[in-house]
């Protein structure tokens, strides 16, 4: 839902910082991009990518480059969908953030309080001890499924199986946690499948709907759709590279379905975008449209993490300081597929940059300085 606070509050600071764009301004800042991307993209091996942006005054528009599938010698088109990876998390952290604001979830409360009945509770490492809040912010200790050895052998075995909360957090029953709850940093899709299981508590099984009723359609991200089975509508060819740990394969779209079954990723993602899309959402995020803007500075109160220098990660948002300016916003990785999006509070505007490429070696550089070089660019322009 937005909240009418959050709506005079984006009002006043637009009001404050005069936006001086024309039309003729954004058409030139346009075909810079386009240009600009093209030049970047013909330096790696990716096949395509597309970047989106969000103006300061609530326009936005993206550009692509490259092909969108080799084989077909399809071009890459400016609205080309692909799956987010962990750029999915921000959609799960703004629902929990309403659900804070409404009084119905805690942020200091124990686990134990929403899902202390569970059978598969008591199984899981420093349980007792660990709160919403650490869920949130990866400092609950308990580790990654995703990357299990024994889970990658069970998806490559079976790629299209559906998985339930119990299947994913099992994997880390057995293992030792790698500090004390609250006392160290480990990102982990986990601790995003067990806030999951507890908001479904809270709101009821359809946790998707809850998120399509009260965020994607009231800030009509029209092309953000779940990626919970293997036939994503208007998904882009994705390249994994024949190393691929989560099956081998290269290309992840054969005769509309993808090579796995993506519902495994659940709340540690699960969505597909545009970049467009994810531009608009980020800086929904940041000026208080997604959630109760009172809520901001406790989202954002976040803690070292090992994401970059001086990168702190808050409740489903990294902060770092790049040299466009200072960023907040989230990364993602599918196999065919990466994200990094990011709001940069100093300008009033963000970012979102996808390609279709995780092949070992088809990036010669990070995606991370790759966004900066093309958000100095928006930079520039607004100055």
């Amino acid at each position: 839902m937005i909240h009418p606070i959050a709506r005079c509050l984006f009002l006043a600071a637009a009001l404050a910082t005069p936006v001086s764009l024309t039309a003729q301004d954004i058409a030139r800042l346009r075909t810079d991009l386009q240009s600009q991307l093209t030049d970047i993209l013909a330096a790696t091996q990716v096949p395509g990518a597309t970047f989106g942006v969000a103006l300061p005054d609530g326009s936005s528009f993206a550009v692509a480059a490259g092909r969108a599938d080799t084989a077909a010698g399809q071009a890459m088109p400016a609205d080309g969908r692909m799956l987010t990876g962990s750029t999915g998390k921000t959609f799960f952290a703004a629902l929990a953030m309403q659900l804070v604001g409404e009084g119905r979830l805690e942020l200091d409360a124990p686990i134990a309080r929403y899902l202390g009945d569970e059978p598969w509770y008591d199984s899981l490492p420093n349980a007792p001890d660990v709160t919403v809040r650490m869920l949130m912010n990866h400092t609950s200790g308990i580790v990654r499924y995703e990357l299990n050895p024994a889970f990658l052998e069970d998806i490559t075995a079976d790629p299209y199986r559906e998985w339930t909360i119990r299947d994913r957090v099992r994997y880390v029953f057995p293992l030792e946690p790698p500090f004390a709850a609250g006392q160290g940093w480990t990102y982990s899709d986990t601790n995003y499948i067990i806030l999951a299981a507890i908001m479904q508590g809270v709101v009821g099984d359809d946790i998707y709907g809850a998120i399509r009723r009260r965020v994607l359609e009231p800030l009509e991200l029209q092309n953000t759709v779940p990626s919970d089975r293997p036939e994503v509508p208007g998904l882009v060819q994705g390249y994994a590279g024949v190393e691929n740990p989560f099956g081998g394969f290269d290309a992840t779209i054969e005769d509309g379905r993808l090579g796995l079954n993506p519902q495994f990723e659940f709340a540690g993602g699960g969505y597909a975008s545009t970049a467009e899309d994810l531009a608009r959402w980020v800086k929904f995020i940041h000026e208080g449209e997604a959630f109760d803007p009172g809520l901001l500075d406790e989202a954002r109160d976040g803690v070292p993490a090992r994401l970059g220098p001086g990168a702190r990660y808050g409740l489903g948002v990294i902060m770092l300081e790049l040299p466009a300016g200072t960023a907040w916003g989230h990364s993602g990785f599918m196999p065919g597929y990466r994200t990094e999006m990011y709001y940069f509070p100093e300008h009033r505007f963000a970012v979102a940059l996808e390609i279709n490429s995780t092949a070992r070696g088809s990036l010669t550089r990070s995606l991370g300085g790759i966004l900066n070089e093309l958000a100095e660019t928006v930079v520039a322009a607004l100055d």
